[in-house]
């Protein structure tokens, strides 16, 4: 049996597929006479051309002999200049195989030996014709030839069907059906295991997808993937060496892994998941130093961790070097990483274990900023932390390797150091192979895996549980420590929900454990785990990924109900990183400082950990964290008392994070370029590479956001550096410097809100924020918005202007009020959605400014503006102008209610016209559109005067509009829509313009919005919809006695079932609901007439005993403000019911019939019930 080819799995070789690099194409055909591989394989073509004139004889087999030999060493040699091209190798391959009958089985193992090395040397992928008739070949020979050419069959079939396997659709059947070759030579029947791990192999190269080609289908999908899980079940047996066995568990995982990246397989059954679960966590400890487990054969979802069978026996007797503690690993110095080491995969598996095994691009691509690392990491302790008592931020300085810390050592001999090799390249298959299967779960039914992979705090007398921080803290290759940091990132991303049941901030004394404990207990152990995996790294790019890791584990962990100090410690252990060598760990530093201000902002822990001083950071001497006087050079303002600060005076010491994001952003960098850095342009020579200033603003811009009171004391220093970055000439620094002007902007709006918690003396003064947009404007603000060339910097620039405070803008200068004003108008012409939509919503925000809404004109202008975008082909401008509509709409209203009769007669009819037109067209456009455009309606509606609705050219316009709202109440829309459409109807009935009592569409109105206060799932749309039917302020608007009477029962009904509802989200606001339809009832009690009684007492007859206990709870319950409005005080309740019986008393002593018994009786029953329940509770 001829030796493996290079490049089989595990197993060191040449780097990847470097060798296609100057490859002669189709049209490039190599001279007969050239030098190198071109050549020589014309040459062979030459005298395989004329062997074939030649009679079968034991000549020609000699030469055939020689010639394949020749050609297998020449692929096997150093790497040429150029490589030969595609249509030269498949030319060689196909004649070779003609030349080569059946029965001649030691030339047809040559034969596909040169076809296996030829395609990974050269990297060729076949031309569909030479593919059909090689694999037609190889298919025949395996059926023919006898079973120990049968290993070389299969690695030519591999590197055949590598790619190729929407080409293979006709051979799948001798392939993968049911008698299948494939499925035949990998069954764990199978006695020779290099044969089994080459079909296994050559099956996962077929399961390899091609985008935009058709797949496997499902049958074939189905079996493949219950070979690859028998493979990873079975165990070693005694006469299987270790390194065949890895490669046997190799392929099996990169089919596994095939199969969920490119058929989009999704693991639904629960049995599928559990054993998939299982042989990846047993494969993910394969090999690892001082630990041997026994999983289960299958998983299953469990708040504990099931019981993982150990061997305390192999423990014990585990080398000391592999079994040594994370603290005491040792750095290595590496070389560079080889070019094309994180390429795509090959046909063959790549064999470096430690390093450079090939991991595919999820496992190795980092975010953005990631350079090359630096050929050997600092020494992390510092002189002046051990003189000043500190916990050293790393292991030990670089020594030499001793044989037992190297994963290549070769004094235990070069066997025992290969197997370890592959060992680890098992390990980084099941992790690779577990990222997919991450991807192809649901996460709800990925966290019933939780404690399976998770660590949790160990219980007394019992040992931990393996999971993968053992891999990250125990594994002896870096690369895996990686891997393993890797799928625990993925599976805390989107945790978020899973993680909120978690808490412990009380004590809990109970006879079982809560599951919400059991989560922060393991909430805690990550974060201990991580951080003392952080504390023993020394592989820069292992370090990145830990760092990662814990922002992860931030950003979704509710720190609110867990007890304080998680957050600090992370804090304290990662301010050393920010100064480290590598430019990547430095980034992901300034990631997890962002995670924790952005995480449930503001928290009192992270509070207390901003206002520490700066001295309590780290040294001056880094590069990254200036001195005080560095500090100062570069921005003036810190530590200064700015002027007018609402807080009197800043701090003594400015916020370390705040101090280091603005030193990174502005200040030159001090130290040399390191090795890390120089893969950045030019501009890194002057400041910090370009990666670190971003991730610097985007913390500084969370900081603001999260944490403003500590922030506003730097207002305009921090509005200085926002300047800055958009002065510079790197669109990404212009871009996050106007992200950050925009939550400075923010900030002040909130905290300048009629609701803000702040006290107005604690505020950022009106005069320091007319300085700050005075300098905005007389900066690249306005130059950034006119001539920009990118698109999302316009956006971004445009969102920032939209957040200037109104009282601000009024005090600004009457030119500076008129560029905002031109600069918005004209950006809304822009060809681009982007910009389009933001300018759209920035009008939308300033309409609403008090010293511009006034103003006649500009409302006009405004209005056209909006109209134009409104009928925009993007639906994200559409939706925009929607909203800004609505928004010019309540200015409408808000103008007709303060300046009256003036500003609506200054107002174009035929703009009024527009709007309506323009609104009722929108109302049917997709929801996003049509839940303002209703709004809009309303208020239109709202606004018309009697002349507009007696004026024929707007008759049929309101007819419209009204249907459409009414056809919007009813409608399966979603519930924010039908929400506005009732609060827009409710509008209408408001204008006593409009004919509500005689009108046939106001019958259909009230009948919409009775339906919708009974039966809607959503509480807050009937909530509106009671609302709407209480505002009629005359009988005479409710129309007929029979109509009035069915939005009374209507009213009655939904009062009875203001607790039926599927939804158990929808039970906090029944309260609402309750105190609105019974605030409705009054109402409607209060208008009643004469002829309404009958109708009234047999409703009351029937349902008064129903609905007593509801308006008694009306009565006597506070109302909160919430859905159903602002809340009413009792006594207004009290004088509402007075004022209901005082009214129908009146009329019934007129009638003098039975009415009086069943109508105003019953509510002074009520009345007198609720006044004795109130004495006796006063008692």
């Amino acid at each position: 049996m001829a030796a493996a080819g290079p490049g089989e799995p595990g197993e060191p070789s040449e780097p990847g597929p470097a060798g296609s690099q100057g490859m002669a194409g189709p049209g490039q055909p190599a001279e007969p006479g050239e030098p190198g591989p071109a050549g020589s394989l014309r040459r062979c073509l030459a005298r395989l051309g004329a062997l074939r004139a030649r009679p079968d004889g034991g000549g020609r087999r000699t030469e055939l002999h020689l010639l394949f030999d020749q050609l297998i060493s020449e692929s096997c040699g150093p790497e040429p200049a150029a490589a030969p091209g595609p249509q030269d190798v498949c030319a060689v391959l196909v004649q070779g195989c003609q030349l080569v009958p059946l029965d001649q089985e030691h030339l047809v193992s040559k034969v596909c030996q040169l076809i296996h090395h030829l395609l990974n040397r050269y990297q060729v992928m076949v031309d569909e014709q030479s593919l059909n008739f090689l694999l037609s070949y190889c298919i025949s020979a395996l059926r023919q030839c006898s079973s120990w050419t049968h290993v070389e069959i299969l690695q030519a079939l591999a590197a055949l069907v590598y790619n190729n396997g929407p080409k293979c659709q006709k051979f799948l059947p001798d392939l993968l059906g049911k008698a299948g070759l494939l499925l035949q030579l990998s069954d764990p029947a199978q006695p020779d295991v290099e044969l089994r791990r080459a079909a296994v192999r050559s099956m996962a190269n077929l399961c390899l997808s091609v985008p935009g080609q058709p797949y496997l289908d499902e049958s074939y999908r189905s079996v493949c993937f219950q070979t690859f899980l028998s493979v990873l079940q079975s165990s070693k047996t005694t006469d299987v060496d270790d390194i065949t066995f890895c490669m046997l568990l190799q392929s099996a995982l990169k089919g596994v892994q095939s199969l969920l990246n490119g058929g989009k397989m999704k693991l639904m059954q629960i049995d599928q998941i559990g054993a998939l679960l299982a042989v990846l966590k047993k494969c993910m400890f394969h090999g690892l130093p001082g630990l041997s487990i026994e999983v289960p054969t299958a998983l299953y979802p469990a708040p504990l961790p099931q019981y993982d069978k150990r061997s305390p026996v192999k423990q014990e007797q585990a080398e000391p070097a592999t079994s040594k503690q994370p603290g005491s690993r040792r750095k290595k110095c590496k070389g560079k990483q080889k070019k094309g080491e994180f390429g795509e995969e090959g046909r063959e598996d790549s064999g470096d274990a430690g390093e450079e095994s090939v991991l595919g691009a999820d496992m190795v691509k980092l975010q953005l900023g990631d350079v090359q690392s630096s050929p050997c990491p600092e020494p992390r302790p510092r002189v002046s932390d051990v003189a000043a008592g500190k916990d050293p931020p790393s292991c030990q300085p670089c020594k030499g390797l001793s044989s037992s810390e190297s994963e290549y050592s070769d004094t235990e001999g070069g066997i025992q150091s290969k197997v370890r090799s592959y060992q680890a390249n098992v390990r980084q298959g099941a992790l690779a192979c577990f990222l997919s299967t991450i991807k192809s779960i649901e996460k709800r039914v990925l966290y019933g895996y939780w404690s399976a992979f998770v660590p949790d705090a160990p219980g007394i007398g019992s040992p931990q549980s393996v999971s993968l921080m053992t891999i990250a803290l125990k594994d002896p290759s870096p690369k895996t420590r990686a891997c393993a940091l890797q799928v625990l990132s993925a599976f805390l991303e989107g945790s978020k929900q899973f993680l909120s049941v978690a808490e412990d901030a009380n004590d809990h004394k109970r006879a079982f454990t809560p599951f919400s404990v059991t989560i922060a207990s393991s909430i805690r152990e990550l974060h201990r785990c991580l951080l003392l995996a952080l504390v023993a790294e020394s592989s820069s790019q292992t370090l990145t990924q830990i760092i990662k890791c814990l922002a992860n584990l931030v950003s979704n962990a509710p720190y609110s109900r867990l007890k304080p100090g998680l957050l600090t410690r992370v804090w304290n252990q990662i301010k050393p990183y920010i100064s480290h060598k590598d430019v990547n760990v430095r980034v992901s530093s300034l990631t997890l400082l962002g995670a924790i201000v952005s995480v449930q902002a503001p928290l009192p822990e992270v509070q207390l950990l901003l206002q520490q001083p700066s001295s309590s950071g780290l040294s001056s001497s880094g590069s990254a964290t200036p001195g005080r006087e560095q500090w100062r050079r570069a921005v003036p303002w810190a530590g200064e008392s700015p002027q007018g600060s609402p807080a009197g005076r800043a701090p003594p010491e400015p916020c370390w994070l705040l101090c280091l994001c603005v030193s990174l952003v502005v200040l030159p960098r001090e130290d040399s370029c390191s090795d890390s850095d120089a893969s950045f342009p030019s501009l890194g020579s002057v400041y910090e590479p370009c990666p670190l200033r971003l991730e610097a603003l985007q913390v500084l811009a969370l900081l603001v956001k999260g944490y403003f009171p500590m922030a506003q004391s730097y207002f305009l220093g921090l509005g200085e550096v926002a300047c800055r970055c958009m002065e510079e000439m790197d669109p990404s620094i212009q871009l996050h410097g106007a992200k950050l002007l925009e939550e400075l902007g923010t900030g002040v709006l909130q905290q300048h809100k009629p609701d803000s918690p702040t006290a107005p003396e604690q505020r950022v003064p009106v005069s320091v924020v007319v300085t700050f947009w005075t300098m905005m404007l007389n900066g690249p603000l306005p130059g950034t918005l006119q001539n920009s060339p990118h698109a999302t910097l316009q956006t971004s620039a445009c969102d920032a202007l939209s957040s200037i405070l109104p009282e601000a803008f009024s005090l600004l200068q009457g030119d500076q009020q008129i560029l905002c004003v031109t600069l918005l108008l004209g950006l809304n012409h822009s060809e681009n959605p982007l910009v389009k939509a933001a300018a759209a919503r920035a009008l939308g925000v300033y309409i609403l400014f008090p010293c511009l809404r006034q103003d006649v004109m500009f409302v006009a202008d405004t209005a056209n503006a909006i109209l134009n975008s409104l009928h925009d082909k993007s639906p994200n401008v559409r939706a925009k102008a929607a909203w800004s509509l609505g928004n010019l709409t309540d200015t409408l209203i808000i103008n007709m209610e303060t300046m009256g009769q003036s500003f609506q007669e200054e107002l174009s009819d035929l703009l009024l016209l527009k709007l309506l037109r323009s609104a009722t067209e929108a109302s049917k456009d997709r929801d996003k559109v049509k839940s303002n455009a209703v709004r809009a309606l309303g208020n239109v509606l709202h606004f018309l005067q009697p002349c507009h609705v007696a004026n024929p050219r707007f008759r049929e316009a309101i007819e419209e509009s009204l249907q459409a709202l009414i056809a919007t109440v009813g409608s399966e829309a979603t519930m924010k829509v039908r929400w506005n459409a009732c609060y827009a109807l409710g509008n209408v009935f408001k204008n006593p313009a409009l004919p509500l009592g005689e009108a046939p569409w106001a019958a259909q109105a009230f009948s919409a919005l009775s339906s919708v206060v009974k039966s809607c799932k959503n509480f807050k749309v009937r909530i509106k919809s009671a609302m709407a039917l209480s505002i009629p302020s005359r009988r005479e608007c409710y129309g007929s006695t029979e109509q009035f009477c069915h939005i009374w029962s209507a009213l009655v009904v939904a009062l009875q079932r203001s607790e039926d509802t599927e939804d158990f989200l929808e039970f906090k606001y029944s309260s609402s609901l309750r105190s609105q339809l019974c605030q409705a009832l009054l109402h409607l009690l209060q208008l009643a007439r004469s002829s309404d009684l009958p109708l009234l007492g047999s409703s009351l007859r029937e349902h008064g005993q129903a609905i007593r206990p509801y308006v008694l709870q009306y009565l006597s319950s506070p109302g909160q403000e919430g859905e159903a409005g602002p809340p009413t005080d009792l006594g207004d309740r009290e004088r509402a019911l007075q004022g209901a019986i005082e009214h129908l008393s009146a009329m019934e002593r007129q009638l003098q019939g039975k009415a009086r018994l069943r109508v105003s009786l019953f509510l002074e029953d009520v009345l007198t019930h609720h006044t004795s329940a109130t004495e006796l509770a006063e008692a």
